[in-house]
């Protein structure tokens, strides 16, 4: 017979035949509340071993002192099943995976962040000074002194600048329901795709990579993506496909909205730009010109207009948000089955890797991730008249900065080409000296110099003074010869103004 000692509180006492069968201790053991315990006092919560068995086993384990676990020591003294043991591990596991992100994540506010990272670019500022004048002193002391430093503070900007960074796979997210939704409206059926939802970019840019992003999604639903019935004729499947796409490519941040749609219209395109002016009669473009069309102001092909679209707004924003990020837009269409719209953004819009470059003794900056190889132009000269170097082979066009921006004075007679890649777009710049790798913490232009061409921001060197960092998709744009150079201070081209977050 057995005998209780009544309890003072309020107990659950459950009862199991000492031969039961595993299944219930295991069943047990996962009813048993989440709290932080030993191997040994789950299995005794669960009924699984008297705290008298589990003294005597820890007897052993030390008496013995060997490496067996207590687990292993009951299961091979036969004193609980290998089921219920492995059933009180997982659960422990559990738990404890459970309270690690808790006990490892801390909230912090944006702002805070912010402050952060502004700091460490007075901080970045502040070290190149030092370096500076280290330099001059020549004290070998001070020279290593200065070494250290700012190796720390390199490592205290990436690590600021990796706070700041999250996921777009939320901000992919939030297009399910607007898929769904948009497609129900037209009466399509649309299947939406993501991938690459885990890359990381500056929370800056993903907060305003939203509205572009949802102009070029509605977009593709209602222009790019046919009725089921015409998907049919075309031999296609009546179920419509949309790709949101993220990945990182040569220092970038892409993005990608596919579509296998009907592509764009060519001719279409074409009509309407001489219809409104843009493009004489007859006029023979490319497909990158007649991409560009797309981003005119007011520029529609739509014959109707709805509430989605047609009315020629959208692209012409789309395209300004993007220059206002650094960022570029690209387009790649095959009629009759799909487009592709491709944002190229940078990793992020407060400090970069800047590689300084010399014109008639002003400083200039370039991004580190467009520079491919610097080179002197001498040997590599194909075409002084068309601006056109050979590479190895491969003839590319380049820009004289000194040209562009209206620089005077005399060429140097050695002159060094940067050259500059975006994209599959590569190009030369043509600089007089080359003053190597510094890092870069961008500055707002002011108003008045907003419609620079070819200059994208400012940042502030050891010495104090001011050097512009270059706009590389707009030189890129002059080196190829898709717009002639014009003096900068009266350049009609979009403007791309850095941002100091």
């Amino acid at each position: 017979m057995i005998e209780f000692e009544p309890s003072q509180d309020e107990s659950l006492v459950q009862l199991i035949p000492p031969r039961s069968e595993v299944e219930a201790h295991v069943a047990l053991i996962q009813a048993l509340p989440e709290e932080e315990r030993l191997l040994g006092e789950i299995l005794v919560a669960g009924g699984c071993l008297t705290a008298q068995d589990l003294d005597e086993a820890l007897r052993i384990q030390e008496a013995e002192a060997s490496a067996r676990r207590i687990g292993t020591l009951l299961v091979q003294e036969q004193r609980i099943p290998a089921p219920v043991v492995e059933a009180a591990l997982e659960k422990q596991k559990r738990f404890r995976e459970g309270q690690a992100p808790e006990a490892k994540v801390v909230k912090v506010a944006a702002e805070k962040l912010d402050k952060l990272v502004d700091v460490v670019g007075e901080l970045v500022i502040a070290g190149a000074s030092a370096q500076a004048l280290a330099g001059h002193s020549k004290e070998p002391r001070l020279l290593e002194a200065t070494a250290t430093f700012n190796k720390l503070v390199e490592e205290i900007r990436d690590t600021a600048l990796s706070l700041r960074m999250v996921q777009i796979g939320e901000t992919f997210g939030r297009f399910r329901r607007v898929v769904r939704d948009v497609s129900r409206e037209l009466g399509k059926e649309i299947e939406l795709e993501i991938q690459g939802a885990d890359t990381e970019l500056d929370k800056t840019i993903v907060e305003k990579i939203a509205d572009p992003l949802m102009h070029v999604v509605r977009n593709a639903l209602d222009h790019g993506i046919e009725p089921a019935e015409v998907r049919l004729a075309r031999g296609k499947p009546p179920v419509g496909s949309l790709l949101l796409n993220a990945f990182h490519a040569s220092g970038s941040i892409v993005i990608e909205v596919a579509d296998d749609g009907g592509g764009l219209n060519r001719a279409r395109i074409l009509a309407r730009a001489v219809e409104r002016g843009l493009v004489p009669p007859g006029a023979e473009l490319s497909d990158g010109e007649i991409h560009a069309l797309l981003f005119e102001p007011g520029f529609s092909t739509a014959e109707r207009v709805s509430s989605l679209s047609g009315r020629g707004v959208g692209m012409d924003v789309v395209r300004r948000n993007i220059d206002d990020l650094r960022g570029t837009v690209e387009i790649e269409s095959c009629e009759g089955e799909g487009t592709t719209l491709r944002f190229r953004l940078p990793l992020t819009l407060a400090i970069i890797d800047g590689f300084r470059v010399e014109v008639e003794g002003t400083c200039y900056v370039l991004p580190m991730d467009t520079v491919n190889e610097c080179l002197d132009l001498g040997p590599f000269l194909e075409s002084e008249a068309n601006h056109l170097i050979n590479l190895r082979g491969e003839v590319l066009p380049f820009l004289r900065l000194r040209e562009a921006f209206g620089v005077p004075g005399p060429r140097p007679s050695r002159e060094r080409v940067v050259v500059v890649q975006l994209g599959e777009v590569r190009a030369g710049i043509v600089v007089d000296g080359l003053l190597g790798e510094f890092q870069t913490v961008i500055k707002p232009l002011g108003d008045l110099f907003r419609n620079l061409t070819g200059v994208g921001g400012s940042t502030i060197l050891g010495t104090g003074e001011v050097a512009l960092i270059l706009d590389v998709p707009q030189l890129l744009h002059l080196a190829t010869g898709r717009a002639q150079p014009r003096p900068a201070t009266r350049s009609p081209l979009p403007t791309t103004p850095s941002q100091e977050s």
